[in-house]
């Protein structure tokens, strides 16, 4: 039996995977952000390592509720499944190409595009299977992404290599995109053609959690559950990762068991604060942001891109901003993060008024 209860505790997790997102993207200052804000360099994991796969983590939960529902209201789903992966798509390539759209550099993959393209194909996974084979093929796409990283010579360089730049996804991404590729490394690219695989594989993880959160049965045996299975993803995902190392770039096998098992920890616990034990008191910006995500989540792109491109002075309204309403009165690593939560406060703002006019934009 499955129940259709809302669950407060979705929209908070949505809402704090957003929040950091805008935190980590935002900074005034690259060169003076505190580490925890900034990805790991190559091999290694930090906080903001997890942000993205929640966010993915959460497309699955999503998904298992959504498409349900309209599946019961006798919906088409399959056209909604492909309009919304297009929208998403097709944003996410638009605000890659901005503001300059140069076209022998336009990037072609990115967040968006990775999320767009794994929804429709988690989407239809979910629409056409039972939770059993939707385990195994994740199982599948984590041995079968391992296999070819590791086992597979790369062309042109005759070994598999885990190197940046080396790997054979990034091979498989400069064959495809040319250099149509993430500006900051030009060679490979951290949302590529290969590693799409295992990020299937975190959204799967997703759709389980969701259908096991939708099933009724004691709260107890729920929550302690899903800690059970959070801790030994975790330490399987340290294991793995012992010989194919925990990497967000290349989004490696046991990055994936790693970050889906902290997202269950994440989940269990504030699902056990906020629906179980009912200390909602701190919860309501978050619920404002979990209820318009990806909304949201465009819109700081916008506000970003928008700042940068206009320019005051030698330089743009991004900096002009960092430098005279921070850095003048606060420490370097302070002022960057100073801006940073400015950033997330101005798109909370926009949050709370859509939530308030009960305005819900389903990208």
């Amino acid at each position: 039996m499955e129940t259709s209860k809302r669950l407060l505790s979705l929209d908070v997790f949505r809402g704090l995977t957003i929040a950091l997102m805008i935190l980590v993207n935002c900074p005034g200052n690259w060169d003076t952000t505190y580490r925890a804000l900034l990805h790991a360099e190559w091999h290694g994991n930090t906080p903001t390592d997890e942000v993205f796969p929640f966010f993915l983590f959460i497309v699955g939960i999503a998904i298992t509720f959504s498409l349900t529902r309209r599946k019961a209201a006798g919906e088409n789903v399959y056209r909604k499944i492909l309009t919304r992966t297009l929208w998403i798509v097709g944003i996410g390539i638009v605000l890659n190409g901005a503001p300059d759209f140069d076209l022998a550099t336009w990037r072609i993959p990115g967040v968006l595009t990775r999320i767009g393209i794994v929804y429709g194909i988690c989407a239809i996974i979910f629409m056409n299977t039972t939770a059993r084979q939707q385990l195994w093929i994740a199982i599948g796409c984590l041995l079968l992404y391992w296999g070819l990283e590791t086992l597979v010579p790369v062309p042109g360089q005759g070994y598999a290599s885990l190197e940046p730049g080396k790997d054979l996804g990034a091979w498989l991404d400069r064959t495809i995109f040319g250099s149509h590729l993430w500006s900051q490394s030009k060679t490979w690219d951290p949302e590529g053609l290969l590693s799409t695989i295992p990020s299937i594989a975190t959204c799967i993880g997703g759709i389980l959690t969701g259908t096991w959160m939708r099933h009724k049965m004691d709260q107890w045996p729920k929550w302690t559950a899903m800690f059970a299975v959070g801790y030994l993803l975790f330490l399987l995902g340290l294991l793995w990762g012992e010989v194919f190392p925990i990497n967000k770039k290349l989004w490696t096998s046991s990055y994936v068991l790693y970050h889906s098992g902290l997202a269950l920890l994440t989940l269990g616990t504030v699902w056990w604060l906020v629906d179980v034990k009912n200390y909602r008191w701190w919860t309501s910006p978050f619920v404002w942001f979990g209820m318009n995500p990806l909304f949201i989540y465009i819109l700081h792109e916008v506000i970003a891109i928008t700042l940068q491109a206009i320019p005051v002075g030698d330089s743009s309204a991004y900096h002009w901003a960092y430098q005279n309403l921070f850095a003048t009165w606060l420490g370097p690593y302070n002022a960057s993060l100073a801006f940073a939560i400015s950033m997330v406060l101005i798109n909370l703002v926009v949050a709370w008024w859509l939530y308030r006019k009960r305005i819900f934009i389903k990208v």
